[in-house]
């Protein structure tokens, strides 16, 4: 232990060195005030949309695509594993 802590923690011998302390705690908690206000900020606020009309197209279009893809798996696995014996486009009984 440094000779300005006792077991109880730092004992001062000034007001000066009081007043110092606070003024060192007060600055720590205003750093991380601000640093919590930023990772809340980040954490909470949508960024701004910085992309251009070419990549919101092609993401809506992989998208799409993504969301076709999975409708047609389904509509493959109900009718192989479940889906109503129907006749086919042509006449032909699907197994």
């Amino acid at each position: 232990m440094t000779d300005n802590t006792t077991l109880f923690g730092p004992s001062y011998r000034s007001l000066n060195e009081i007043r110092l302390r606070k003024a060192q705690l007060r600055t720590d908690i205003l750093k991380d005030n601000n640093k919590l206000t930023g990772l809340w900020n980040e954490l909470m606020h949508k960024p701004k949309d910085n992309t251009t009309p070419t990549q919101r197209f092609s993401g809506a279009l992989s998208t799409g695509a993504g969301i076709l893809d999975g409708l047609i798996l389904g509509w493959k696995l109900y009718r192989k594993f479940g889906g109503s014996k129907q006749v086919g486009l042509f006449g032909k009984k699907h197994k």
